[in-house]
């Protein structure tokens, strides 16, 4: 969501996003001409008419489960906002019986929360990054 407009938000997606990302990102971007949402969130600029750039992962409860800003001259990095989306994802489906380490993405080992996990993170981490390179 930003204060551009549709038509931005489409030729950004046809233009930029979707080389980034196979396919365009696979959700719709909004827009939030006059920055109420923005407002809300405590990221518009009600001076220069802009928002600082944010993510939030807002759950189907409508609680925000994670988020980013970030100033103006940091890029954003759209595989991370998809890896964390489909952490939530899978940590919501298995209801909060499994968790995700550090850079974890679809297909790697998870953890399962516990006095067994105690001390020992590092070694599932550790063999589930052998496999990154």
């Amino acid at each position: 969501m930003s204060v551009d407009s549709m038509f931005v938000h489409k030729m950004w997606d046809e233009e930029e996003l979707s080389k980034m990302v196979d396919g365009g990102i696979p959700f719709p971007m909004l827009s939030d001409a006059g920055g109420r949402v923005g407002t809300l969130y405590g990221v518009y600029d009600n001076e220069a008419g802009v928002e600082t750039r944010g993510r939030f992962i807002i759950d189907p409860d409508g609680v925000i489960q994670g988020y980013e800003v970030l100033t103006p001259p940091v890029g954003r990095n759209v595989a991370e906002s998809l890896r964390q989306l489909q952490a939530f994802q899978l940590i919501r489906a298995k209801k909060g019986a499994e968790a995700t380490p550090s850079g974890w993405k679809p297909g790697k080992a998870t953890l399962r929360p516990g006095p067994d996990l105690v001390g020992k993170v590092w070694e599932v981490w550790k063999v589930d990054q052998a496999f990154e390179d």
